[in-house]
C-alpha cells in the first residue's frame, strides 16, 4: 500500500505542511484503531485516508484525517495534499469532490499547478478575552473570536505582526482554553510584503504544538480580515518555523483557499488493515 509526504501550501520541499496522504483501494474505511495507529506512525499533524466513491454521486472520494492523537473534523492542508495527489498519479483528473465530515468539500487544479479547495466559511463569534489566555500566549488580545464547531478554535487578534511572530505560548496553559487550539493573528506590518495578515496556529489539545500552515484556520481568517480590510481576496502568511502562504476569496458561506503542494516521501506501508 503506497503512503505519501506531502508538503502543501507550498512551492518546494520543507516548506508548508507536511501531510501523510493513503489512498485506499477499497470502498470503506478500515477501522478507526488501525488508522489512528498509522496516523500515530507517520507522526505527522495530519494523516489524510480518502476511498473512491461510486460514479454518479455528490463526491468522487470519502476523506478523512488524524492527527497522532484524534481524529479532527476539518483540515485543508491535507486536502491539498490528498488532492495533489491524485492529480500528480493519475488517479484523477479535473475538479474532485471530496465526502468528509464538514460535508462536500471541492478542489480544482490551475494550469500553473496550484490547487484551489473550496470549504464552508467559519462562523465567527465575538467572545470576552477569556481568563488565562493572555498569560499563556504571552501576548495581549485586541479581540477573541470563537469559530465554528467543525474547527473549534478561538481566533485571536493581536496588537502587531512582530508580536505574532515572537510568541511562545504556554502550550499546557493553552490546551484548556479552547477545543482545538488557538489562532493568534494581526494585520501585515507591512502592506508591500506580499501578504496581508500573519497569523500562527497552536493546537496542543489535538497533540500538535504548533501546525506549521493552516488551512482550515484560514476559513475563520478569511471572514475575519476580509471585513477588516474591505477585500474578498487576500493573501495569508502563517509564520511557523516552516512558513506558507495562503490565498483566500471570501464567496459567503464558501472559502476558497489556494496554494501549491510538493510530494517529498513515495514509500509503502507493510501494515495493512
Amino acid at each position: 500500500m503506497r503512503i505519501r509526504i506531502v508538503d502543501a501550501f507550498a512551492d518546494r520541499p520543507f516548506t508548508g505542511n507536511p501531510a501523510g496522504v493513503l489512498l485506499l483501494d477499497s470502498d470503506a474505511f478500515p477501522h478507526d484503531t488501525w488508522l489512528q495507529q498509522v496516523a500515530a506512525e507517520v507522526n505527522l499533524s495530519e494523516t489524510a485516508f480518502a476511498h473512491p466513491l461510486p460514479a454518479g454521486g455528490d463526491a468522487d472520494w470519502a476523506l478523512r484525517w488524524f492527527t497522532p492523537a484524534t481524529e479532527v473534523g476539518m483540515c485543508g492542508h491535507a486536502t491539498l495534499a490528498t488532492a495533489h495527489v491524485l492529480h500528480s498519479t493519475g488517479r484523477a483528473t479535473g475538479a474532485l469532490r471530496f465526502a468528509a465530515r464538514p460535508g462536500i468539500l471541492g478542489a480544482a487544479t490551475h494550469d500553473d499547478g496550484s490547487l484551489t479547495l473550496d470549504f464552508p466559511t467559519s462562523a465567527l463569534t465575538p467572545v470576552p478575552v477569556p481568563d488565562g489566555i493572555a498569560a499563556a500566549l504571552g501576548a495581549e488580545p485586541v479581540a477573541v473570536h470563537d469559530t465554528s464547531e467543525d474547527i473549534g478554535d478561538l481566533l485571536v487578534e493581536l496588537a502587531d505582526e512582530r508580536t505574532v511572530r515572537g510568541l511562545a505560548p504556554d502550550l499546557a496553559s493553552l490546551a484548556a482554553l479552547s477545543r482545538r487550539g488557538v489562532i493568534a493573528t494581526a494585520v501585515a506590518d507591512d502592506p508591500g510584503a506580499g501578504y496581508d495578515f500573519v497569523s500562527r496556529c497552536f493546537f496542543p489539545g489535538v497533540g500538535i504544538d504548533e501546525d506549521p500552515v493552516t488551512g482550515s484556520a484560514h476559513t475563520a481568517l478569511a471572514p475575519f480580515w476580509s471585513a477588516r480590510l474591505g477585500r474578498a481576496e487576500l493573501t495569508g502568511f502563517q509564520a511557523s518555523a516552516r512558513t506558507g502562504f495562503v490565498r483566500t476569496a471570501l464567496r459567503g458561506e464558501r472559502t476558497l483557499l489556494t496554494g501549491r503542494a510538493v510530494t517529498v516521501i513515495d514509500g509503502e506501508l507493510f501494515s495493512s488493515p
